[in-house]
């Protein structure tokens, strides 16, 4: 999520359906006896970026793993997942990990539980004659963000920067997403525009530009970042987290049991599995979110495990662009121990290299 702006995309508009009656109920994170009740907020849960929070609710597996989690969905112009968390509103959030350092930095201890996705979700998308491969193509560029000073503008300067450029040797304009950045491109008024699906999937449909820089799966992150991008993850206080451990792995083990699901199960099988009005409505047709879900399906990390490197990435983003200035233990932004748990629990081997931990 670096900003909530980042993952702005055409599905921002769409019904949010069954995520908005999810989102009704009123829980707790205490149970005495019975089956613990988390409420957890999700940056946009209709977001291809954060579909596990409602797939692990669609596939039953919260009540598989014996939590009850009560889902909602940040709004526009209200309060923001980790905020919501941070205050006690909610007991978890749908967020990206960088938070937990930003919160850090401003004296508060909030660490990420289970990491599910291993980049951003983000690509730079380039018109069709602008000649820009990568970040060192950026010079003499406009360059459109979803806002400057959001999560867009941050990755798309840390891209120029890994090429020895300067913030003057190219230009940046806020551009929005879905109908206004596909404008953007298809008017001249900027080079590239840095976006997520589905939106990337309409660009390519309506010839006006290509993907130039992959920060959409896993591997695009390490070799346009220098290692992974950890995003999408569940973020808890630090307080509450060691006053409910069996109710976090509780919730952790259902995440864990849902990558593995994605990993082995098709985008046509996980679109089947969410609520229709995520994948099919006036701007998204369900073909085109499965294609969509299919190319960029490799952000998702099949095992809830903190990738190595991971955590130093996103440490060298936030202060590359001065969100971050006091010193991070990284060490306690996150832990491995739940999702380990959760993979031996189940008999299953994680495949990503783990991030070192502080316990």
């Amino acid at each position: 999520m670096l900003k909530r702006s980042l993952v702005a995309s055409l599905v921002t508009v769409l019904t949010l359906g069954a995520a908005t009656a999810c989102s009704s109920g009123s829980g707790s994170s205490s149970g005495s006896g019975g089956t613990p009740t988390v409420k957890l907020m999700a940056g946009g849960l209709d977001k291809q970026i954060y579909l596990p929070y409602q797939l692990a609710q669609s596939l039953g597996f919260y009540k598989k793993y014996g939590v009850d989690v009560v889902l909602s969905t940040e709004q526009d112009g209200g309060t923001g997942a980790e905020e919501a968390m941070a205050s006690g509103q909610v007991d978890m959030a749908g967020a990206w990990y960088n938070h937990t350092i930003e919160f850090q930095a401003k004296g508060k201890a909030v660490e990420d539980v289970v990491q599910l996705s291993g980049a951003p979700g983000e690509r730079e998308m380039c018109a069709t004659k602008s000649g820009v491969r990568s970040g060192a193509d950026f010079k003499g560029k406009t360059l459109g963000v979803t806002d400057l000073g959001s999560g867009t503008d941050t990755l798309t300067q840390f891209l120029a920067a890994k090429n020895s450029l300067k913030n003057g040797d190219f230009h940046r304009i806020g551009v929005g997403a879905g109908s206004t950045a596909i404008a953007a491109l298809q008017n001249g008024k900027t080079a590239c525009v840095m976006t997520t699906q589905p939106t990337v999937a309409a660009i390519e449909k309506k010839g006006v530009g290509y993907s130039a820089v992959d920060l959409a799966t896993t591997k695009g992150a390490q070799d346009a970042m220098g290692g992974a991008y950890p995003a999408a993850g569940v973020l808890a206080r630090t307080d509450w987290v060691n006053a409910h451990k069996d109710t976090v792995q509780k919730v952790v083990d259902a995440l864990v049991a849902t990558m593995h699901w994605i990993n082995t199960h098709s985008a046509a099988d996980i679109a089947d599995k969410l609520p229709q009005s995520f994948v099919q409505n006036q701007l998204v047709t369900k073909a085109d979110y499965i294609s969509a879900l299919t190319k960029d399906k490799g952000q998702f990390l099949p095992d809830g495990i903190m990738p190595a490197g991971g955590p130093k990435t996103v440490l060298a983003t936030e202060q590359l662009v001065g969100d971050v200035k006091s010193s991070v233990n990284l060490g306690t932004t996150f832990t491995n121990d739940f999702a380990t748990a959760a993979n031996k629990k189940e008999g299953f081997t994680p495949t990503t290299t783990p991030a070192g931990s502080a316990g």
